[in-house]
Formats: C-alpha cells, sequence, structure tokens
C-alpha cells in the first residue's frame, strides 16, 4: 500500500529560530496525531517544505517553467498543512500571493488544505489584497483554517463559507515536549562474579572477622588505646543564593520604523543600556542574545562594541533551536522583543516581558492569560520593564491545558477528517502527549551547516540589494 503523503509547509528556512521551533513542532505533532489516529510509521511520510514553496521569480515573472517544482510536491501530495507561518500577510509582504498560488495549484490537483496556527493579518473589505486572499479561501479544498492571533479577522476570511475556523494555541507552547531532554540510559547491571571470585571474597570475610574478634577487649591481643577526642563540628557555611538571571532578547534597528513606531536604533540602544544598568544595581545577572535573524545579530554587535557591554554577557549568533533554547533555559526571566523568544519561555516556564511592537505580541499574552506581561512603546523604560519581570518572576509561570492542547486538538480533527472519518479515537490527553509526540532530536554537524549556509546566502543577498541601491543614488 501506498503510504499517505503529507505537505507540510512552514517558515522552515527562515533566519528566525523561533520559525524553525515550529517547524520540528508541527512536525511532532502530526506524527503523533498519526499515531493517535493507528496510522503506523510506514502508513504516511511528511515532506517539509518552506510555506513559500511558489518561488518569488516565478511572481516577478510568471513563467510557468517556475512552478514546475510547486507542481510535482503539491501534486504528489495527500493533504497540504500550512503550520504556524504567517500565510495572509499583505500590508508591507507580499506573502499572501504565494499563498493564493499555492491554494490554486491545491485545487488544480484536488488536494484536501489545511491551515494550523498561522497568522493573520487584519481584515480589510476595502483592500483589493485581502479580498483576492478572501476570495482564494473560497475553495473547496480548504478544509480548516485555525490562527493563534487575530480569530475575528479569521471569521470575516471565512464569511459566506462553511470553513471551521479556531483560535488556538502557537505551536512553539509544546516546545518543552519536543525539546524535552533525552531521557538518561539505566543504570547497567553489575556483573555476576564468577564461583571462584565468591569463593575468594567469602574467605576474606571470614579472614576479616577472625581478626577483629581477637583484636577486640578480652581477645589474645591487647585492647586498643582510646582515640584522641575529636574537635567540635564547624556549623556548615550557608549557600550563597544564586544570582537569577535575566534573558534580553534584542532585534533589528528597522523593525519599529516598519510598524509605524518612533523608536530608532539610538532609543533601542540606550533602552537595553539602562535596563542593564537597573538590573545590575538590583543584582541581577543578565544575558544577551537574538533569536537568529542576522540584522538582530548585528544591532547586539554594535551594542557590544560601542556601548561597552562585555562580550561575555552575549551570545551574537544563534543559528540553531538547540542554542536558542539553551540560551533561554539559562534564564530566570525574559524581556524580548522577538515573539517565540516570549512563546519559548512559556513553553519551557520561564516567565517573560513581550515589548509589543506588533499586534501578535500582546495577542500571545492575553491568549495565555498573561496580557499585562505585554508592554507597549510607552512603557519601553527601564523604570517599567525592571519591576515587570521582577513581578513576573514572582508570579510565576501557570498554564491552561485545554489551551495548550487547543493546537492539537484541531489539527487531529482536520486530519482524521481527511484520512480517517470514520475513526472514533479521541485525541491524546496533555500527560499523553510527552509519550505520543516524538521528541526532536538535536541538530547534527550537517543540518547545522546547512541552517549557517542559508543564513550567508540571504545576507550577501540582502548585503547586493543594498549595494546596488547605494549604486543607484550615486
Amino acid at each position: 500500500m501506498t503510504p499517505l503523503r503529507i505537505l507540510l509547509l512552514t517558515n522552515r528556512d527562515s533566519d528566525n529560530v523561533g520559525d524553525q521551533i515550529i517547524e520540528a513542532t508541527v512536525l511532532s505533532i502530526i506524527r503523533g496525531v498519526m499515531k493517535n489516529l493507528d496510522f503506523g510509521a510506514d502508513d504516511f511520510v511528511i515532506s517539509s517544505r518552506a510555506a513559500g514553496i511558489i518561488s518569488k521569480r516565478y511572481m516577478a515573472t510568471k513563467d510557468p517553467e517556475l512552478l514546475t517544482a510547486a507542481r510535482e510536491e503539491i501534486s504528489k501530495a495527500d493533504l497540504i498543512i500550512f503550520g504556524g507561518a504567517p500565510l495572509f500577510n499583505y500590508a508591507y509582504q507580499n506573502f499572501y500571493r504565494r499563498t493564493i498560488v499555492t491554494l490554486e495549484l491545491a485545487q488544480e490537483y484536488d488536494v484536501p488544505v489545511i491551515f494550523s496556527s498561522i497568522g493573520v493579518e487584519k481584515f480589510d473589505a476595502a483592500n483589493k489584497k485581502s479580498q483576492a486572499l478572501k476570495k482564494a479561501l473560497e475553495l473547496p479544498v480548504v478544509k480548516q483554517i485555525t490562527t493563534r492571533d487575530d480569530i475575528e479577522s479569521l471569521r470575516q476570511y471565512a464569511e459566506g463559507t462553511d470553513i471551521p475556523v479556531a483560535h488556538v494555541a502557537d505551536p512553539a507552547v509544546l516546545a518543552d515536549i519536543v525539546y524535552r531532554k533525552k531521557p538518561e540510559p539505566a543504570p547497567a547491571p553489575k556483573p555476576v562474579p564468577s564461583v571462584p571470585v565468591r569463593a575468594k571474597r567469602k574467605l576474606k570475610r571470614i579472614v576479616k572477622r577472625v581478626i577483629t574478634k581477637a583484636t577486640k577487649p578480652g581477645g589474645s591481643q591487647p585492647a586498643a588505646a582510646p582515640a584522641p577526642a575529636q574537635p567540635a563540628a564547624q556549623p556548615p557555611v550557608p549557600a550563597q543564593p544564586k544570582v537569577q538571571r535575566i534573558g534580553l532578547v534584542v532585534t533589528r534597528a528597522g523593525i519599529f520604523a516598519d510598524n509605524r513606531i518612533d523608536f530608532t536604533e539610538g532609543d533601542q540602544r540606550r533602552f537595553w543600556l539602562e535596563t542593564i544598568a537597573a538590573l545590575e544595581e538590583k543584582g541581577y545577572d543578565y544575558r544577551l542574545f537574538t533569536t537568529g535573524h542576522f540584522s538582530d545579530e548585528v544591532f547586539l554587535d554594535s551594542l557590544i562594541k560601542t556601548s561597552g557591554v562585555p562580550a561575555k554577557k552575549a551570545a551574537v549568533t544563534v543559528n540553531s533551536p538547540d542554542e536558542l533554547i539553551r540560551e533561554l533555559r539559562g534564564c530566570d526571566g525574559v524581556i524580548a522583543y522577538r515573539l517565540h523568544a516570549s512563546i519559548t519561555s512559556f513553553a519551557l516556564g520561564i516567565p517573560s516581558i513581550g515589548l509589543s511592537w506588533n499586534f501578535k505580541v500582546p495577542y500571545f499574552y492575553e491568549s495565555v492569560g498573561y496580557g499585562h506581561r505585554a508592554l507597549s512603546p510607552e512603557n519601553w523604560r527601564a523604570e517599567d520593564v525592571v519591576p515587570a519581570i521582577k513581578l513576573a518572576m514572582e508570579e510565576g509561570v501557570v498554564k491552561d491545558s485545554a489551551f495548550l492542547k487547543s493546537v492539537y486538538d484541531t489539527l487531529f480533527t482536520g486530519i482524521r477528517d481527511v484520512f480517517a472519518p470514520d475513526n472514533s479515537a479521541d485525541p491524546y490527553s496533555l500527560e499523553e502527549l510527552w509519550e505520543g509526540m516524538p521528541r526532536q532530536l538535536a541538530t547534527g554537524p550537517k543540518g547545522y551547516r546547512e541552517k549557517v549556509n542559508r543564513k550567508l546566502r540571504r545576507t550577501y543577498e540582502n548585503y547586493q540589494k543594498l549595494y546596488d541601491k547605494a549604486q543607484s543614488m550615486d
């Protein structure tokens, strides 16, 4: 029997390590769902590709030859799942156009499509881009849409259709399950000694008992002199309290202007330096890092070189989920511009403060019951942020298991309705997910090189664009 083929589309090749965590988590969820539905490992295959399976060159030229690779992938699929990517972006990105073409090809080959926990930009009835996306979603192959943020806009996109929609958790809230540590192997049983060895040991024990008895008072040897008095034991030295470390997750210089926020690169530099000074004054340690965007790393590198921040206090490059998770696990609290640093911190049980430069940040914090931990630009000040992270650490992290499971439960329903509509199984409980969802293995040397090479290639491409722009202005 030919295995079912699932085409998973995510932002897997993004520099943002948060997107790589999403891909790994959605892969684990899908495998868990298929196991939950009694499909064996040989009954299906997952082909994981970039959500931008439709190339930019095709969108620019409309050359049909440039659709060949996408057609091949889509035509072979039995189900397409868009997982956790911002697919409805049209405000200052053109990703929505590639989403539309993907849906048109899926319709051509009659391949069902599920959108799971995607990013949704605000619906605008007067915007032609928004309306074009709504029209594409009316295609019969669209079977389910869930979003991690703007559910009201999603309902407007799906209005007039019978497509099930829902507000669900970001897949990365399950990162603690997917990136759980490898269980320690059970200790090997001690070897049973051979008969001659056991005999020798028994003989030694007998000789030792005879000698001990002979040297006791009343035996053939005089009693030993009493041992000298020992000095009184010193009281134990109390352990020094562990200094709490706060993770500080920076972002690129231009992100605020792109989102119409009056906050310059200099403002961000000043904010972090004042926050560091306030943290040190209150006895906290700190650690600066990014979620992997090269442009974020450029800002952090500049901050270190020009502001006197010790290099040992920063991780300038982050290239894999393992590195980001290691940085987060080393923190007691996190203050972050990047949303997926906040989401992954939450998954790991680490309190965080989100600096809201985009509507998605407060949406996430409100969805997990901590809306007060998302701070708007007027509160991007050390005197506001430091007390906020202190309070967050005192409160800790409490999770709503039903909301955590929402991304799994809805994907379970969507996949079941396509592949096994008569299956009466219930979705795994949260506890069962720890066994049902496979653990993500650490990034190996080959995979790490691939991630770094992609990052460098995009960096060079962006540099070339800036260079060409500068040349044209001369």
